[in-house]
């Protein structure tokens, strides 16, 4: 068997509410999903989510090779463009690339891709988390109010601009989840929008109320330093990780003991998710794959022993496309149909249908200007950090 050619075809996930976080929002609620799929000459292909425009860049590397010989093939495509780098977009089309390949491998052998990995159950323990930074306090209790329907005990909310309104909707989120727990797991992510002093006073305060699982990205993903600074200052983990290309980038967070938690993107495919349980595993430490449509990674999250919870971003998928899985019981059960259990309904996809505005250049992740620069931990009137939110 040979790997012959690929195609893109794009679906659209409409989240029934606006999303986003404190770099940006996308009130429109609606976001295009590339998916790839790679050819054989057997007519066996190979499906998976995620950005690849850089694919002809590194699609040479595996044309005319055997689909089977996965991880060889991932390092080939990281050797493709060892000059010019792997990180980006590149690592984004060879993540894609690598989850295609998985996927054909496991129908190749006719099974899903959990066990084709070995795992011994289908079930992947999971958090809720909305991209829920736009909603009002009411929309945001209703929204969770949905997932604790789905048995989750566990929930992420993003924050960062001001104390003291995270804390509002933390408490607030942490009352739904009490009809299935006692003491709900909370967490917070930030994305890299503070300095270390500043989220050390961020979490202080917030701990001062609750009892905070983690604060996510508080500093730049490369601030080793700045990471190590608040993990020794607050009582809740640190986790980071998932804006990382590549395993070696893990590895002042590891020196620095810098992290609690290593995550790992969903759309950096397969293998380095892998890559980054091994190399948490020789140092104790979980990890945790944050949430993409489709949620592909799960399957790999199943199959490791230092899995500690998936974030589940929605409850359900993009138009035209079917995945074989269900969202319940506070986590994600796998079905059994081969590979990553993806089909596309390619007359649908096919259809004209409104663009969503998730990938255009100008947002809605944009950095704000004064971002890690803010004295204080409260909202004013001065405050640009919003300026990156679409008003579709």
């Amino acid at each position: 068997m040979k790997i012959t050619g690929w195609r893109t075809l794009k679906a659209l996930h409409n989240w029934g509410r606006p999303i986003g976080d404190i770099n940006g929002s996308l009130i429109s609620g609606v976001t295009e999903i590339p998916f790839l799929v790679l050819e054989t000459d057997e007519g066996i292909c190979g499906i998976a989510p995620g950005g690849h425009a850089d694919i002809e860049r590194i699609f040479p590397a595996i044309e005319g090779e055997d689909p089977r010989a996965v991880t060889a093939l991932y390092d080939r495509m990281l050797s493709w463009v060892f000059k010019s780098g792997h990180a980006g977009s590149v690592f984004g089309a060879i993540g894609v690339v690598d989850m295609a390949l998985w996927d054909l491998k496991a129908r190749i052998a006719n099974e899903p891709l959990w066990r084709h990995l070995g795992a011994r159950q289908a079930f992947v323990p999971g958090y809720a988390s909305g991209l829920d930074y736009p909603l009002s306090l009411d929309e945001l209790v209703a929204l969770h109010q949905r997932f604790a329907e789905r048995g989750f005990t566990a929930f992420k909310l993003k924050g960062g601009l001001d104390v003291e309104q995270d804390l509002e909707r933390l408490l607030a989120v942490r009352d739904v989840y009490r009809r299935n727990t006692a003491a709900p797991s909370v967490m917070i992510d930030v994305n890299e929008s503070m300095s270390a002093k500043q989220a050390v006073r961020y979490v202080s305060r917030l701990e001062r109320a609750l009892d905070l699982s983690w604060i996510e990205e508080p500093v730049r993903r490369w601030d080793a330093a700045g990471h190590a600074a608040v993990r020794q200052q607050v009582h809740c983990a640190v986790a980071t990780g998932e804006n990382l290309t590549g395993i070696e980038q893990f590895e002042p967070l590891i020196r620095e003991r810098a992290v609690d938690v290593l995550q790992a993107g969903m759309c950096w495919g397969i293998t380095h998710f892998l890559r980054v349980a091994n190399l948490a595993q020789a140092f104790s430490l979980p990890v945790s794959p944050v949430g993409y449509n489709t949620n592909p990674v799960a399957h790999a999250a199943a199959a490791i022993a230092n899995h500690l919870s998936c974030e589940v971003q929605d409850l359900t998928f993009p138009t035209g496309v079917s995945v074989d899985q269900r969202i319940e019981n506070g986590g994600i059960v796998l079905g059994n149909a081969p590979g990553l259990g993806i089909s596309l309904d390619e007359a649908a996809l096919a259809k004209p249908h409104a663009e969503g505005s998730w990938t255009v250049a100008q947002g809605p992740h944009v950095r704000p200007e004064r971002a890690g620069l803010r004295l204080s931990l409260r909202t004013t009137e001065n405050d640009t950090l919003r300026s990156g939110a679409d008003k579709k």
